[in-house]
């Protein structure tokens, strides 16, 4: 009887130890996959950590070159983004060749490593994840997404080569192969800051595209044919959700930035060196990235503040050198001129009434002496508004003092 009774309790502990073992079995298979998915898909692990992703993207010419590079710098919790567009005849001392050239140097179009370290090095900041395209995968992603819009300024009629070069103006749709001619064509005489334009914004145009075709690019046929379209370090569950992020960006208040420099010759071309040996990019990036991630203050978060730069110095040129660093940060310059009188004290003044950004806009040159200028009205009911002075043409006016070095207030 007593042996019985063991049999049965053996039996008993036995399953015990077996349903706890699958247990154990079940949690940690769990965790496996959670860290597995986490490595494999890093972005639910960004999004969730509330950090900026930025990827880039890569406009690969015939002769696997970029045609255009820019950086998408996006946040998630504010759904605000930025881009920022790399000239690849940036001038750098690269460190794969260990001299200076130009950026584009290194890009090999099926290792990007380089490139991508060289671009992250640039702008201070990691690069997340990288999308590349090259013209013959970039008019049949047009044709599968049927279509890009973009706005073109002036309409083009070009006849001396084949096929011709006809462009109307206003907001047009371009099929793969007048997208392909739209970002291919260069004009002899054509300025490479015009060129540059019309590829940011076909940019534009073609991530705003992507992100409302997001749902149909899901469709497994669709995706079978898009993946081998595109080259991406991201998995097909990355891009997917990547791009149901850019679906809630709106396009059409999103600005490209462009690095800027100074032309120099360097070993027999001219490069374009970065302003400030590559740390006033840096800054420029450190403050959008500020900006993406601030929370909402109303429509004057997102909108563009116009400024108009007045030079109270005997340092001539100072303000159109001041106007250039100010349009990297973002600023609409409006108006460039020499000021009345000589000041000493550089000097902002608002008239937006919106101070919180008054003083954003005066940490760009470290400036604190801010004078805000507004009216108090009084409703209907009695209480007192602040408004922004009807006579203003600007937001800010900016006079240089004598304390302005070029780039900062030094005696603020």
């Amino acid at each position: 009887m007593k042996k019985k009774m063991s049999t049965t309790n053996n039996t008993r502990f036995d399953a015990s130890v077996v349903f706890l073992v699958a247990i154990i079995v079940f949690l940690g298979a769990g965790v496996f996959v959670t860290v597995q998915t986490l490595r494999s898909d890093p972005l639910e692990g960004v999004i969730s950590g509330e950090r900026v992703i930025n990827t880039l993207f890569v406009l690969e010419g015939n002769g696997g070159k970029p045609l255009g590079t820019y950086v998408l710098m996006y946040y998630p919790a504010t759904r605000r983004a930025s881009i920022f567009d790399i000239p690849g005849e940036l001038g750098l001392i690269l460190q794969k060749v260990n001299r200076v050239d130009r950026i584009d140097t290194v890009y090999e179009p099926q290792k990007i490593a380089a490139f991508e370290s060289e671009v992250a090095r640039l702008l201070g900041v990691p690069i997340t994840y990288s999308f590349v395209l090259d013209t013959t995968s970039l008019g049949n992603v047009v044709d599968l997404i049927e279509g890009v819009e973009i706005l073109i300024p002036s309409r083009v009629e070009i006849y001396d080569g084949e096929p011709p070069i006809l462009f109307p103006s206003g907001k047009t749709w371009l099929d793969g192969d007048k997208a392909r001619l739209y970002v291919l064509y260069e004009l002899p005489e054509e300025d490479g800051e015009l060129i540059s334009l019309r590829r940011q914004r076909f940019f534009l145009g073609l991530i705003k595209r992507l992100g409302e075709q997001h749902e149909f690019l899901k469709n497994p046929e669709v995706t079978r044919i898009y993946q081998s379209m595109i080259r991406t370090n991201m998995n097909l569950h990355t891009r997917e959700r990547l791009f149901d992020e850019y679906a809630g960006i709106n396009m059409d208040r999103v600005s490209i930035q462009s690095v800027g420099g100074t032309a120099r010759e360097v070993s027999g071309q001219m490069l374009l060196l970065p302003y400030y040996d590559g740390s006033l990019i840096k800054d420029i990036v450190r403050q959008t990235q500020q900006g993406l991630t601030r929370p909402a203050e109303g429509a004057a978060t997102d909108r563009i503040f116009t400024v108009e730069v007045l030079n109270g110095t005997d340092v001539n040129g100072l303000a159109a050198r001041t106007a250039e660093l100010l349009r990297g940060f973002g600023y609409d310059v409006t108006e460039i001129k020499n000021s009345e009188q000589k000041r000493r004290d550089t000097i902002i003044i608002d008239h937006s009434g919106n101070e919180n950004m008054a003083r954003i806009f005066g940490s760009v040159i470290q400036c604190s002496n801010i004078e805000f200028e507004a009216t108090t009205n009084e409703d209907p009911l009695g209480l007192e508004l602040l408004v922004p002075t009807l006579e203003y043409r600007t937001d800010f006016t900016l006079i240089l003092g004598s304390d302005f070095n070029g780039r900062y207030v030094i005696s603020n």
